[in-house]
């Protein structure tokens, strides 16, 4: 890299389809640093499948917020600010301002009517470049009209809007972008086909991915899923195998610990094992196949029936 000036570079954005990785975004503004790129140029970004662009962090707007919500309350579908360093505090950051022309509720996602600001919800948007269906591997257009043409239960029932299959809430920021305006922002919490259903509440796989990541240094990446009613933790090791059966306690303790659960199954693997795609996202539903089709080759696995 010598020689490499980044200091002219306006725009570097982190897309993603999920929660921003906080760590990620601050790790690589750190790491090119020296290279002359300025924090503000890298940016977040959220879209998905029925619309690529909702909202993004551009470089002339303030900097993206980060809010403290109350973990527990989140189980119950609850936003509950609190202050940082708060128990049980988890920080979120804003996956951006939405982008002119873009128009974005938050609905339950069972009975489809509007929700309010202190509720977690799926997020619902209407614009002109939302999509119109998917295409099979076949070539056939295949419409997903409740994806794609949805509208609320209750409130304005004309609009129609397309459904991200993602749960967030909306907040009024106190910061005002290039214009003088206060601008609403976006907080992804997570997809909702990968939220687990657990002793009646709603846990989000990072929540507890984080957790295990932290209980030791030997673990260097981890994914959670359901397998009937039991909470899967998969854990790729970087170390002896003789270190496998001491992760085990460890994980199960700090999960207990921190979300009141009691792991099912603990699977050590080596590294490599959980499939990320080109975005650096796990793919939880391809590892939970993995291992329901017994693919995995793991290095231990103890269960907690």
């Amino acid at each position: 890299a010598r020689g490499l000036d980044l200091s002219r570079v306006r725009a570097c954005v982190v897309v993603a389809e999920e929660r921003p990785r906080m760590a990620l975004t601050h790790s690589f503004s750190k790491l090119f640093k020296d290279l002359g790129l300025h924090p503000r140029s890298v940016s977040t970004a959220f879209g998905c499948r029925v619309n690529l662009a909702i909202c993004l962090q551009g470089t002339s707007g303030p900097d993206p917020t980060t809010v403290y919500v109350d973990m527990r309350a989140l189980r119950h579908d609850r936003v509950r600010l609190v202050e940082r360093g708060s128990p049980h505090s988890l920080p979120l950051m804003e996956s951006g301002k939405i982008l002119p022309g873009v128009r974005i509720i938050i609905a339950n996602p069972e009975t489809k009517g509007p929700l309010g600001d202190s509720h977690l919800g799926e997020i619902w948007v209407h614009s002109a470049h939302n999509g119109s269906g998917y295409y099979s591997g076949y070539g056939e257009e295949v419409l997903q009209s409740d994806h794609f043409n949805s509208r609320l239960s209750f409130g304005d029932t004309q609009t129609v809007w397309a459904r991200t299959g993602y749960l967030g809430f909306l907040r009024r920021t106190e910061l005002t972008d290039a214009n003088g305006e206060r601008h609403d922002a976006l907080f992804v919490v997570g997809a909702l086909e990968e939220a687990m259903e657990l002793r009646g509440m709603r846990y989000h796989p990072i929540d507890i991915e984080t957790s295990v990541i932290r209980a030791h240094k030997s673990i260097m990446e981890c994914a959670v899923f359901t397998w009937t009613n039991l909470l899967v933790v998969v854990v790729e090791l970087e170390g002896s195998e003789q270190e496998a059966l001491d992760l085990v306690p460890m994980v199960t303790k700090a999960v207990l610990e921190e979300h009141y659960l009691i792991v099912g199954v603990v699977v050590v693997t080596d590294i490599g094992v959980i499939p990320i795609n080109s975005r650096g996202e796990k793919q939880r539903m391809h590892l939970r196949d993995g291992f329901l089709q017994d693919q995995l080759d793991p290095i231990y696995v103890a269960y907690n029936m």
